[in-house]
């Protein structure tokens, strides 16, 4: 005859904690408590934690080998479940950890299976998994990054020798190369990309062994533990472990960060294919029709990059709003956690899929782009000209102004004027003025490093390159 504790855990409804009630959940609560439609995704890094606790309970002669070997057939039987979509899940399974453990215990039996959460809780346990998934969600991320500005760079290579407008507040400001306006998005993309590998390094660390909130009383090895799991390290206080959401807060946050830069681009790109710019095209594997008018390619794919931007902001300040107000270690609002960061990794990785896809199929129309430009916006060239006759830069911004204002009031383009006329806003203008009306030349003196001359436009793509040859 079994006894009652065996079979609650058997064939009872199975939980982690029922053995000081008597009353069941309410049913309302049962369904709010329910966190397994979103942590089951967990099941794999959950499966990796508990192979490798269960050997730092063997180590520390909490188990025998015996018993850790029949563990770890259990839990890898379970894991094999899971990817053949068999595992069967009972509707008092409360989360991914619950599943795990009720299926070891059908599996290897309630006398060892019972034995691998000795000294382990629940508050610890969800968040080595939460930093297991977190390493290879922040690896794919980075892969992404990687393959987003290797395709700026391929673009910006391509089109090296085309010129356009530069904008500031929406209006044409200085002459640029196509490829400078493209690369300075890869250089966001770069600093993200970095960001993302000092977080990996610096979230890192195990939390495993701290216990619901004082600490493991088995004296188990943490630094052996950590080195088996993969982790740089091991976290110091047991209280912060288990109630830490902050590397979900800076995942969170660089995604957002990403988010916005894709975003801007996206704006950027719709502008720029829109009739009234049409500096490029983007490829109809990138565009939708309209239902009414037939002629429409709309940028559809740009449209939701921009949107999705503002749900990864909205996860980012919801777990912000979640910790703001919770007292010290763990309390079950944590529970809201995952969510929303599986949300932004899956927001973030398409996001990132899709500019990719954009970018790498985009079609310059280089006449447009040139035509774009107007003598006008060398105005600022025209100071420089007189700064080069050692007038101080302020008074030389003054005539230039001077000269644009009287262009517009005679309605005569700026490259147009006589000498004459300029010589009558200042002295010291003289026939060389006339080497200012060139675009090409305009461009071509910024070659200082982040210029937009050729030669400075190619440092920035060499320099592109050796940093995607140090990401393989």
């Amino acid at each position: 005859m079994s006894s009652r504790r065996e079979e609650n855990a058997t064939t009872g409804p199975f939980r982690l904690w029922g053995g000081r009630y008597s009353k069941g959940t309410d049913h309302v609560l049962s369904r709010v408590n329910n966190s397994l439609t979103v942590d089951k995704r967990l099941y794999s890094e959950d499966l990796d934690g508990s192979v490798a606790y269960a050997r730092s309970l063997a180590e520390a002669k909490l188990l025998t080998q015996s018993e850790f070997k029949v563990i770890c057939y259990g839990l890898e039987t379970i894991r094999d479940e899971w990817k053949k979509e068999t595992i069967k899940l009972m509707p008092r399974d409360e989360d991914v950890h619950t599943v795990n453990e009720r299926r070891l215990v059908e599996i290897i039996g309630p006398q060892i299976g019972g034995k691998l959460h000795t000294g382990r809780s629940r508050n610890e346990q969800v968040v080595v998994d939460m930093k297991l998934w977190m390493r290879n969600a922040v690896s794919d991320i980075l892969k992404q990054l990687a393959a987003l500005i290797g395709g700026i760079k391929d673009l910006a290579t391509r089109y090296i020798d085309v010129l356009m407008p530069g904008y500031t507040h929406m209006q044409k400001a200085q002459p640029v190369r196509f490829s400078h306006w493209i690369l300075s998005y890869a250089f966001y993309f770069k600093e993200d990309y970095h960001r993302f590998q000092e977080f990996y390094n610096r979230m890192n660390v195990l939390p495993l062994g701290s216990g619901a909130l004082a600490g493991n009383p088995f004296n188990i090895n943490r630094h052996k533990l950590a080195d088996d799991l993969g982790f740089n390290g091991v976290s110091y206080n047991s209280m912060n472990a288990v109630s830490d959401r902050d590397f979900v807060v800076e995942f969170n946050f660089l995604s957002t960060l990403t988010a916005v830069h894709l975003s801007r681009l996206a704006e950027d790109l719709i502008l720029y294919s829109t009739k009234e710019y049409n500096f490029l095209e983007l490829s109809e594997e990138y565009t939708t029709g309209s239902s009414l008018m037939p002629q429409k390619r709309n940028p559809d794919s740009l449209e939701l990059v921009r949107g999705i931007s503002g749900n990864v902001f909205g996860q980012h300040c919801g777990l912000l709003m979640t910790l703001k107000g919770l007292p010290s270690t763990y309390n079950k609002d944590l529970q809201c956690d995952k969510s929303g960061m599986f949300a932004v990794y899956d927001q973030t990785v398409l996001s990132l899929t899709l500019m990719t896809g954009v970018i790498t199929t985009i079609r310059l129309d280089e006449e447009r782009c040139l035509s774009a430009l107007s003598y006008d916006m060398l105005a600022t060239d025209m100071a420089y000209y007189l700064v080069r006759k050692g007038i101080p830069f302020r008074e030389a911004h003054h005539i230039s102004g001077e000269v644009v204002a009287f262009s517009e009031k005679v309605k005569i383009p700026i490259n147009k004027l006589s000498l004459e006329d300029l010589k009558e806003i200042s002295p010291y203008f003289d026939e060389t003025v006339s080497g200012l009306w060139n675009y090409e030349n305009s461009v071509e003196q910024y070659t200082v490093v982040g210029g937009t001359s050729r030669i400075a436009v190619q440092e920035q793509i060499n320099l592109l390159k050796d940093f995607l040859s140090s990401c393989e």
